[in-house]
């Protein structure tokens, strides 16, 4: 269940690389293997009727899907007019919605709704529903709730245009203030937040061939059916229908707000053909630098990044961390399982001493954690780790791939819990991995080797108790014991020789530091790393695996 490890070499999979500027008013960026094909459009589908006897709900939406997916494929089309198409990146940013005009204000709901407006890249716009009373009903476009700035439209040229998405608020941090707490726009990409938090890393409803030398595909919800809630309502059900070339699908995603806010996502998918890559519950996020890589330019910053790790929990009881990386070339990576129990892109570090930004507020990204819900049965956890120049990029994608996709016209139901976290996010109940750092520090005499050191926090004391690993019941390493002294224990494949390692108390935290030295025989060639910390024959820590990158 190891990580695999392979290049792609240096050429980048799927569309060309996109410009550099921010697309959304709410974002700083948007993946840089998606923007220039987001300037293709969006597919619109009209509604399939609601019964007059029947609720609207997930079930009309998948049958929905299932037609759509027994018929040819239409490529997305614009008709919009020539003056949006043509909006730059500012005059784009100009465009902004009224927030008096927020869906569901005037009734005092907990939720409101603001709408996006089409244009820039957004050129095919997404049709938006609302349920009401078990029916659905289009939101019609309507120019009068944008305030346009600086920029002369003509409005008789704005009708019935149509939204390029949506964003939800809700009093998350304030009771007399509603947060921005939920955004869809672009193709299948979503991003949602907890108290405190700020946006960073996003989700998407499904990826295709991510990292294939054929090119992404990437999907798109065309259409959106949101539930108006009540006074009381404290959680928003959201349906969508998702199209692409050979994937059709039904999503359903109820988000309850909260320290942490968290998503219940049901789907069915149906394909209309094979697919050599099936991404299912993908996360995008950027990694630029961090305390295991040097920055490649001069940069005040000591850590610039949304998320420092993959994390994945297998149903045997270990927990894996994977810290990321941001390669010289392409580079994917993957840790096959069965039914597994969560997987997310973490954001580790929270103080602010490791970012020192006060713009980008680092240290309050959220993470995302990925949690099935019922048997997913046996698939892979795949990293794509993409070169990046700066911070405007999305570069690492994580998702699960099935071993046995299903065959056209067949439906994949899959369900799984999204939570958007910070300070009281998912932990291993044993020992887990602070942080990864690479060098030396002074050598009088440099030689051809490597060094590494890993440092190690205990677990949760509540935990400890419930936890089996490998070996038997985990325990705290907190209190050294010369009895059963806390030693460390490294793999690394073939392209490395092991020096020498070290196990030693950290005064300053409380936890334990690995330190190891090696020498990397062929340096245009990765090194698979493995790490753990046991007492006895106990192991008492996640597992540290780690990609050492080629020079």
């Amino acid at each position: 269940m190891y990580a695999l490890s392979y290049f792609a070499g240096c050429k980048k999979p799927g569309p060309p690389d996109m410009p550099k500027a921010s697309l959304r008013p709410d974002a700083h960026r948007l993946p840089m293997f998606f923007r220039v094909w987001l300037a293709l459009g969006l597919a619109t589908f009209a509604a399939l009727p609601t019964s007059a006897h029947a609720a609207f709900g997930f079930e009309q939406v998948a049958a929905k899907a299932q037609q759509l997916a027994q018929q040819d494929y239409e490529a997305p089309t614009s008709d919009l007019p020539k003056e949006l198409k043509e909006l730059d990146y500012d005059q784009y940013r100009d465009i902004r919605f009224k927030p008096a005009q927020s869906v569901w204000r005037k009734q005092n709901l907990p939720f409101e709704l603001q709408l996006f407006h089409p244009g820039l890249y957004y050129n095919a716009p997404v049709k938006i529903s609302l349920i009401a009373n078990g029916r659905a009903a289009p939101l019609r476009f309507n120019a009068d709730f944008f305030d346009y700035g600086k920029n002369r439209l003509d409005r008789s040229k704005l009708k019935d245009l149509g939204y390029a998405g949506f964003r939800v608020h809700y009093p998350l941090n304030s009771a007399q203030y509603k947060d921005e707490l939920l955004v869809f726009q672009g193709a299948s990409y979503f991003r949602a937040l907890g108290a405190g938090q700020r946006y960073g890393l996003s989700a998407r409803g499904l990826a295709i061939d991510t990292a294939v030398y054929s090119g992404e595909e990437f999907p798109s919800f065309t259409e959106f059916w949101i539930e108006t809630p009540t006074a009381k309502s404290s959680t928003l059900s959201i349906y969508a229908l998702l199209d692409s070339r050979r994937v059709t699908g039904a999503y359903k995603f109820v988000l309850k707000p909260g320290t942490q806010s968290v998503m219940e996502v049901q789907s069915r998918l149906f394909l209309r053909e094979g697919v050599a890559k099936l991404g299912i519950a993908p996360l995008t996020s950027m990694f630029l630098h961090g305390s295991n890589q040097s920055r490649f330019e001069e940069d005040y910053r000591p850590e610039v990044h949304d998320s420092d790790g993959l994390l994945v929990a297998n149903s045997n009881g270990e927990w894996i961390w994977r810290p990321l990386i941001n390669p010289r070339r392409l580079i994917t990576t993957s840790f096959g399982l069965i039914n597994p129990r969560g997987f997310g892109l973490m954001q580790r570090r929270r103080d602010f001493a490791h970012y020192e930004d006060l713009e980008a507020h680092y240290h309050e990204r959220p993470s995302a954690w990925v949690e099935p819900k019922g048997d997913w049965g046996a698939g892979r956890v795949e990293l794509v780790l993409i070169p990046t120049p700066d911070e405007t990029n999305d570069n690492i994608v994580a998702f699960w791939v099935p071993n046995a996709p299903p065959a056209p016209g067949q439906a994949l139901n899959l369900a799984y819990r999204l939570s958007w976290q910070k300070h009281q996010g998912v932990r291993p109940p044993v020992a887990s991995v602070l942080q990864t750092r690479k060098g030396h520090g002074y050598v009088k005499t440099p030689d051809d080797t490597q060094r590494l050191i890993v440092d190690f926090e205990d677990a949760p004391a509540a935990a400890e108790a419930a936890i089996k690993t490998r070996g038997g019941k985990a325990k705290a390493i907190a209190k050294p014991s010369a009895a059963e002294p806390v030693t460390g224990s490294v793999w690394m494949d073939d392209n490395a020789e092991l020096i020498e390692k070290q196990t030693f108390r950290n005064d300053m935290t409380g936890g334990w530091r690995m330190s190891f030295r090696f020498r990397r025989k062929d340096s245009d060639k990765p090194i698979e790393m493995r790490a753990y910390l046991k007492r006895g024959n106990a192991q008492v820590s996640e597992t540290w695996s780690y990609l050492y990158p080629p020079n």
